[in-house]
């Protein structure tokens, strides 16, 4: 699949910013299952400084400074994709040897995978979702199997709720409410993972979406998205979306991974002045 992507980020403040440093997670990362062959950033007013680098997990980012007065902020990128199929993951080993070796540590080899084990900013680990949880992980079951099925029951037993939810809603908030977004959804899979000693981290990205039928694709109707990456051992890194109850194919757009929504926010930063302030994000991924 070969997709165009367009995403707009537009903030007005009340007062003028005399200063605002941004960090931007708005460009895809190369995969071998994903090239990307065309990307362009254009911020508005022109930034002082721009630097492109990697962050700690390896995705890339680019750094802005603006020192000129404004009281508003565009931030457009335009990316050009093209995302292969995956290959059907094989059937991966029961999950408790998985967790056994990752508590055991491995030295370097095990090193990435043991960095998403643990509690982060925004997934804690605490008795109730690991309860949810194990009723996936039954005993001697396969990784992938159980974790398909934690994807299937999160996607039959919660409801997207737009309204829901925010960026700062906790866990336990969202389990109790058993409503949110395609983010909530990722935080509580990883959260039920990690309970069990296994490591999950957090995947944002771009999906195609489909329109109701006998209705056009909007311009600026679709949004950015979250899925969640198992390690399964030998058979490595499987996605898993369980917003949509599926594997992640060609159908995905992979940004970037952290251990949860705080490591790749699209856009933040800091400001001098501004006063109250509005945001408004359009996202267009056109099938080329």
């Amino acid at each position: 699949m070969r997709f165009q992507v367009r995403h707009e980020t537009a903030y007005r403040y009340e007062a003028p910013v005399v200063l605002s440093q941004q960090l931007l997670h708005l460009s895809p990362r190369p995969l071998p299952w994903q090239e990307r062959n065309s990307h362009a950033i254009e911020v508005d007013p022109r930034p002082a400084e721009s630097v492109e680098r990697l962050d700690y997990f390896g995705n890339p980012v680019t750094q802005i400074a603006l020192a000129v007065p404004h009281q508003s902020l565009a931030v457009r990128a335009r990316t050009e994709v093209t995302v292969a199929p995956r290959p059907r993951p094989p059937a991966a080993s029961p999950w408790e040897g998985l967790s056994e070796r990752l508590r055991a540590g491995g030295g370097a080899a095990l090193l990435e995978p043991e960095q998403f084990v643990f509690e982060s900013p925004r997934v804690e680990i605490f008795r109730d979702v690991a309860a949810y949880g194990a009723k996936s992980f039954t005993r001697g079951r396969g990784v992938l199997e159980a974790a398909l099925d934690l994807t299937r029951r999160i996607h039959a037993e919660f409801k997207f709720d737009p309204r829901a939810t925010s960026v700062s809603t906790p866990l336990r908030e969202v389990l109790q409410k058993r409503r949110g977004v395609c983010q909530d959804f990722a935080h509580l899979m990883i959260g039920c993972l990690r309970a069990l000693g296994l490591a999950a981290r957090y995947v944002s990205g771009y999906i195609l979406t489909t329109p109701p039928p006998g209705r056009p694709r909007l311009i600026g109707a679709d949004a950015s998205h979250a899925w969640v990456s198992l390690w399964c051992g030998d058979a490595g890194w499987v996605d898993l979306d369980p917003t949509n109850d599926c594997l992640v194919d060609d159908e995905h757009i992979t940004l970037a991974w952290g251990r949860d929504f705080s490591d790749v926010t699209p856009m933040r930063g800091v400001i001098l002045g501004g006063g109250e302030q509005e945001l408004e994000v359009r996202v267009t991924v056109t099938p080329l």
